[in-house]
């Protein structure tokens, strides 16, 4: 990682799913690639295509410091940035305790704040740079027991468009990339954790439904590859001027216009249709 002629990614969340498909893009595109997740053993097969894989708990303040120390000293700091470290808690908001809710704002908001404001004053230095921030076609829509996933989303739209603004003056740009149903495993992470957590009591029957939906929606090819959002993370990061914006995989245009032109009663009725 010495040939600082090389321009510099730092992919997180990259043990898996789209982390791992995005640093995978890099390295053919010929970036000189950090990977960064809690577990590292996940990522030897990046290392083996030549990333330098970091371990980092997005949540951890000390470690997120470590990493970024790391990079200034190894680097000089990136030339892009993909925050794409996240998870969904779904549930019902009644049953699930404010402290679990604050960790999905850590990991899914906070943590890329923070990894962005310490690598920001390198890129202001170098007066250029792409900060790519994973969100969701969740970011603008919403479905059943999903309020906090889908707060952390949408706080993280909103703070990526207040970002752009900001750092337009120092030649850095901030993109943000929409997935719709990604291949990641996320199905079955959010359907175990909702019948663990409400599989009885007053939401069972709602939770029972997300959950069949959920599983129903993954798994045997249902879903887009997550290479796809690969490509447009690398289509971002090689244009000029890239939009602020890119929307892709499965559903997710279509949920997004259902819900801006035909308004929440209506979308209401289209995301319950799905729980029967």
């Amino acid at each position: 990682m010495n040939d600082r002629r090389k321009k510099t990614a730092l992919v997180t969340g990259a043990s898996s799913g789209m982390g791992k498909e995005i640093a995978k893009r890099l390295i053919k595109d010929g970036f000189h690639v950090f990977v960064a997740a809690r577990h590292t053993d996940k990522m030897n097969d990046l290392v083996k295509l030549g990333a330098r894989a970091l371990r980092m708990d997005i949540s951890n303040e000390a470690e997120i410091k470590a990493t970024v120390d790391t990079i200034l000293n190894e680097a000089g700091g990136v030339d892009v940035l993909v925050n794409n470290a996240g998870f969904g808690l779904y549930g019902p908001v009644e049953e699930i305790g404010i402290e679990e809710a604050r960790y999905q704002f850590e990991v899914n908001l906070f943590g890329a704040a923070r990894l962005t404001q310490l690598l920001l004053p390198s890129m202001r230095a170098k007066r250029s740079g792409t900060i790519v921030n994973i969100t969701s076609m969740g970011g603008k829509i919403y479905t059943l027991l999903g309020a906090w996933y889908h707060a952390t989303k949408h706080a993280l739209e909103g703070w990526s468009d207040c970002l752009r603004l900001e750092l337009a003056p120092f030649g850095i740009k901030v993109v943000i990339v929409e997935p719709g149903l990604i291949e990641t495993g996320f199905g079955d992470v959010v359907a175990n954790g909702l019948l663990k957590r409400s599989g009885s009591g007053p939401y069972a029957k709602q939770t029972e439904a997300v959950a069949k939906s959920t599983v129903d929606a993954y798994g045997q090819g249902r879903g887009t590859d997550p290479s796809v959002i690969a490509n447009v993370v690398s289509k971002a990061v090689k244009a000029t001027k890239p939009r602020t914006r890119y929307v892709a995989g499965k559903y997710a245009l279509p949920m997004i216009k259902i819900r801006e032109w035909f308004g929440d009663r209506m979308f209401d009725r289209v995301i319950m249709s799905q729980m029967r």
